[in-house]
């Protein structure tokens, strides 16, 4: 029983840590995404193993609904087509999964969130830098330190640990509270 209050109390720890230093970058963040959708623009979401299940439980929660019935928001995690990933990956590499994607689906009105753990996933980056030049908005929910995907975000969110299970917990904490206020605004604006 100490065990699990320890690991609960880790994790709420970690989120009081966040609260205090990064509530600014994660309104930046909702903003940035209520922006994309409030012109016409769509949010992407893109990440590897237990991110990428992160990514489409974002998804489903815009699409679906988070807390109130409204219509549809565009978003669509990259991590689902399992045809377009096996194929990009047997033909071009596993780097690329999610910068063909980009290519194919990313306007410049549209935001893309990308989640990295360690913030040194080739394949985000690689989607993130493509995404910059096409002149998308750029999120990174990443931990440790960063890694290289700190430098090709508009916003970066950075947990400040280096323990994968809590870094996990904190992003998807990150990405309810985003859809919360993306949902809000956009009642709030008559958009959906």
């Amino acid at each position: 029983m100490e065990r699990i209050k320890s690991f609960l109390k880790i994790s709420g720890n970690l989120k009081y840590q966040v609260a205090e230093a990064l509530s600014g970058e994660i309104l930046m963040a909702a903003n940035t995404v209520r922006g994309s959708l409030s012109s016409g623009g769509k949010l992407l979401l893109m990440g590897n193993g237990g991110s990428a299940a992160d990514c489409q439980h974002i998804a489903a929660e815009l699409v679906g609904r988070f807390k109130k019935e409204r219509k549809a928001i565009p978003a669509l995690a990259l991590t689902v087509d399992s045809s377009t990933l096996t194929a990009l990956g047997n033909d071009y590499g596993f780097d690329t999964i999610f910068s063909r994607q980009v290519e194919a689906f990313a306007t410049p009105k549209d935001s893309i969130i990308g989640i990295s753990t360690s913030g040194n996933s080739k394949n985000v980056i690689s989607a993130l830098r493509l995404a910059q030049k096409i002149g998308a908005k750029t999120i990174g929910f990443m931990g440790n330190d960063g890694g290289e995907m700190k430098n090709f975000v508009d916003v970066g969110i950075i947990v400040p640990s280096n323990d994968t299970a809590r870094i996990q917990e904190v992003h998807i904490t990150i990405g309810h509270i985003i859809c919360e206020i993306v949902e809000q605004d956009l009642i709030h604006e008559n958009k959906i």
